[in-house]
């Protein structure tokens, strides 16, 4: 990670949160949702530019038996820094010295992310479990899946 950026053990308020998610291209959450769920948040790591957030990842889950690792995201402005990197190196640390010993820890990766999670000791679970998701849309009352 360039000198210019500074990690910080935190969480981002919901209106950062939500704004870096699409930024870096993820599937958008609502404000209401992030207000409800950032609190939860078991661990969090910002990377700052200036003041400025511009990279985010945490850990959620029920405190010892699951754990995902969440919200790993850097703005465009910001990528190939090594940023996502650090990151996740932080997070891992922190699994290592704070999670008990065979709790499960998951997580979905994007696109080429897997490359980034595997150096960390991540494999995939296919085919013996495939990942899966359920987003609830209260506009129409149904359950669909984000793309």
């Amino acid at each position: 990670m360039h000198h210019e950026y500074s990690l910080f053990e935190e969480v981002p308020d919901p209106v950062t949160f939500c704004q870096l998610r699409v930024d870096a291209g993820m599937s958008p959450r609502s404000i209401e949702a992030a207000t409800a769920g950032l609190p939860r948040t078991i661990f969090g790591v910002l990377v700052r530019h200036a003041g400025k957030v511009v990279g985010m990842g945490r850990v959620v889950g029920d405190g010892g038996l699951c754990f995902q690792v969440s919200d790993i995201a850097v703005h465009p402005d910001h990528q190939a820094r090594g940023l996502g990197k650090a990151l996740v190196s932080r997070i891992v640390a922190y699994l290592h010295e704070n999670v008990p010993a065979g709790s499960f820890v998951n997580l979905l990766a994007d696109g080429e992310a897997h490359r980034l999670y595997a150096q960390f000791g991540f494999r995939p679970t296919a085919p013996g479990s495939i990942g899966m998701d359920l987003v609830i849309d209260r506009t129409t009352r149904a359950a669909k899946p984000v793309r």
